[in-house]
């Protein structure tokens, strides 16, 4: 257990001094923001620093990633404004130096006079013309003009609204607001198109594909994601061989002939746990709402089934919601499932525990409803843009709400640490069989508490690259980090009070399974980054450990066929089937959903076409609500069993259960897989802004596949009808029950 230890100890150190050192070049080596920028011919100003960042400022008031995308990070029905910018760009200097040299237009130029054209805009574009000394920019007249023509059309769009885009009339009216806005989206646009001090690739590695200016992809990208791959199948290899020959060796225990846990006598704080079991409920409900209307509205844009909902509810709002909620209500479960196995851990009911509970319930409410409201607020234009980024939405996707309501939740998670912490550190304390496994548990719940910090660490006018790293911090460690740890032993610690494994064995191999996973997870969160505005470090490590964070997924198999032997091993258990069921599909969708799904879009060579396209969504979708909701409606479940006295009537969760695994089949065989190969295959052949544009998403083709989603989320729909209508139900039929004392 020592060398375990030693490992688990080992990959967490090394791999954060990775980590933090690619942080420091991304503060070093990120793009810079001029002091101004100066057309060349005329010595004009055409923008200035603050200009640029109180854009930024604009751009995440109105919703940020929620409305489109910069540099492939948001959402999927405007454009990406990046891409989409260097392209307008691009074909109007073409235009107009085909008509001023030649006089006529560029498509009817013979090759030798569009490739010189062409030479002259890559020249125009990929100079870097930064001055280190005097911070300034310089561009040239047409590139000016061209921008112009790009002013022109985004303030159109944002002040008279665009229906294809899910952009409703007065989004944004203000002419300076305007202004800034665009001076944003051109620094984002310099930065993906002008190659890097000394390099022949550009500040985001020469992402987007852009064949005009000739952004292609890198050899970097190209070698790193051969050796990904090749690592991938080594290690795959590697931990198949190391399982086959340890995964028997645990201890054999004789599997009880009744129930260990049908005596077992919850104390006042479990039972003040189940209100938070509605409230998830109807979290759940909200979340599959929103996301119909936002999913409806890349459809008719600006309407739901012809009710002209946008002026009320835009898309940006309805979409942050969505994503938002499905952040809050997951977490609060798996929170919820600590406070609820915090006293059956340690065997007591620690003081003020139920006061605890109650206040973060309260807590919970106030931060949710709070930061709803201060994000519509804040889309609305009813905030200045420093009240917007403390009590508004701050537009950066999965962390939209504000500033306020993040500081309040990071202290509802220090409370949380400290209620469930003191309950391991008495059972540690105990010195039994179970200590290893109960250490790795309370790893994690201080980790989940701390690491929540990370989406604090940059400013409101901090740069881009800076926001991103953060946030993929927050983003993949905190929730696809730290929480897989917390749930991998929060399971472990279940199947030991069950007895069907011995708590040594369980601690055994929640510590190695850590281990594995974070030697891959914490680094490999830098795929995320390849193309934000960072070094080409982190393509490097990040293809290279992101292919190792589906290595342990490879063994999904044999998890599913473990709980399934298990189901069939004594008739007591079977009292836990759709726990178990539920935790069947986790490890089917792990490996579906963030393995397959997950490395179609890992690798920089996959990335740099299909990143922000609805392959991404397919990722989302089976990743997020088929591994951690499906875990997190697993652990209301189990915990609701723990404390029933009654049999269970289970048609509502077998009807609940299918059609949920149904319904995201169908989602996204029908709908969001489909859409995403005709785009990639745009992107790759074409261009990226050509796989987001307008043309491609309102064709017939694409429109019917977004029809036939409706076959998937109708499915989906009634799942979650019947898991909320079963959890509700079983909760307040708990409630009447009388009292148990401690």
């Amino acid at each position: 257990m020592r060398k375990i230890w030693i490992a688990f100890i080992s990959v967490i150190v090394l791999s954060f001094v990775v980590l933090i050192w690619v942080g420091t070049e991304v503060y070093q080596t990120q793009p810079p923001i001029p002091e101004l920028v100066i057309i060349k011919e005329t010595n004009a100003v055409a923008y200035t620093k603050e200009d640029i960042q109180i854009g930024q400022n604009v751009w995440e008031s109105i919703g940020g990633m929620e409305v489109g995308s910069i540099w492939g990070h948001g959402s999927y029905v405007a454009p990406d404004w990046t891409a989409d910018w260097i392209h307008k760009e691009a074909v109007y200097m073409l235009e107009h130096w085909a008509q001023a040299d030649f006089d006529t237009a560029y498509d009817d130029l013979d090759v030798e006079k569009k490739a010189a054209i062409k030479a002259r805009l890559i020249k125009d574009v990929k100079t870097n013309t930064f001055n280190p000394d005097t911070k300034t920019i310089t561009i040239s007249q047409v590139r000016w003009d061209a921008i112009s023509e790009n002013i022109k059309h985004y303030s159109s769009i944002f002040s008279d609204g665009y229906e294809q885009y899910a952009i409703p009339k007065g989004a944004l009216t203000d002419t300076v607001k305007l202004g800034q806005l665009n001076a944003f989206l051109f620094w984002t646009s310099w930065a993906a198109s002008t190659n890097r001090p000394e390099k022949d690739y550009t500040y985001t590695s020469n992402w987007p594909h852009e064949p005009l200016i000739d952004n292609l992809i890198t050899d970097d990208s190209i070698i790193w994601s051969g050796l990904s791959i090749v690592l991938l199948l080594l290690f795959i290899g590697i931990l198949t061989y190391y399982y086959l020959r340890n995964h028997e060796k645990g201890e054999i225990l004789e599997k009880p002939n009744v129930d260990p846990l049908s005596n077992l006598q919850l104390v006042g704080s479990q039972r003040a746990v189940l209100k938070y079991f509605i409230v998830i409920s109807l979290l759940i409900a909200l979340q599959v709402i929103l996301g119909a209307i936002t999913v409806h509205y890349t459809v008719e844009g600006q309407a739901f089934f012809g009710y002209d909902l946008s002026s009320f509810l835009p898309y940006s709002i309805t979409r942050t919601w969505h994503t938002q909620l499905a952040i809050f209500w997951i977490a609060a479960t798996w929170l919820a499932t600590g406070l609820f196995l915090a006293p059956m851990i340690s065997g007591k009911e620690m003081k003020y525990q139920v006061f605890g509970i109650n206040f973060l319930f309260f807590a919970l409410l106030i931060i949710v409803l709070g930061s709803m409201l201060g994000e519509w607020l804040g889309v609305h234009q009813f905030l200045d843009l420093t009240t917007n980024f403390f009590f508004g939405h701050q537009g950066y996707e999965y962390m939209d709400l504000g500033r306020f309501w993040q500081y309040f939740l990071a202290i509802g998670l220090v409370l949380w640490v400290i209620m469930v912490g003191r309950h391991l550190l008495f059972a540690i304390r105990q010195k039994d069989e179970s200590k290893d496994l109960i250490i790795i548990l309370l790893i994690s719940v201080v980790a989940i508490g701390m690491f929540f910090f990370s989406g604090l660490m940059y400013g409101e006018n901090s740069s881009l690259p800076v926001i991103n790293y953060w946030r993929w911090w927050l983003v993949h460690l905190w929730v696809e980090g730290f929480f897989e740890v917390f749930a991998t032993v929060v399971i472990a610690f279940i199947f030991s009070r069950m007895k069907v494994i011995s708590p040594k064995t369980a601690g055994r191999v929640s510590v190695a399974s850590a281990a594995i996973f974070l030697a891959g997870g914490i680094i490999g969160t830098l795929h995320h980054l390849y193309y934000s505005g960072t070094p080409v470090q982190a393509i490097a490590l990040g293809a290279t450990f992101s292919a190792l964070e589906v290595v342990p997924l490879t063994l999904m198999g044999f998890e599913i066929r473990e709980n399934w032997n298990l189901l069939k091993s004594k008739d007591w258990i079977q009292k836990y089937k759709w726990p178990i069921f539920f935790f069947i599909a986790v490890a089917f969708w792990n490996f579906i959903g963030a393995g397959v799904f997950g490395f179609l879009i890992n690798p920089p060579i996959a990335l740099y076409y299909i990143q922000g396209l609805n392959t991404t969504a397919v990722h989302a979708h089976t990743a997020l609500f088929g591994v951690y909701g499906m875990l997190g409606m697993g652990f209301i479940i189990i915990c609701l069993r723990f404390y029933s006295d009654r049999v269970w009537q289970n048609t509502k969760l077998k009807r609940a259960f299918w059609l949920l695994n149904i319904g995201l089949t169908a989602m996204v065989l029908f709908s969001l897989l489909p859409i995403g190969i005709i785009q990639a295959y745009t992107s790759i052949t074409k261009g990226y802004s050509f796989a987001r544009d307008a043309d491609l998403l309102y064709s017939p083709v694409v429109q019917t596949l977004k029809w036939l989603r409706m076959i998937g989320d109708v499915i989906f729909s009634v799942g979650i009808f019947y898991f909320c209508w079963f959890t509700i139900d079983e909760t307040i039929y708990n409630f009447k029950r009388k009292k148990v004392e401690n």
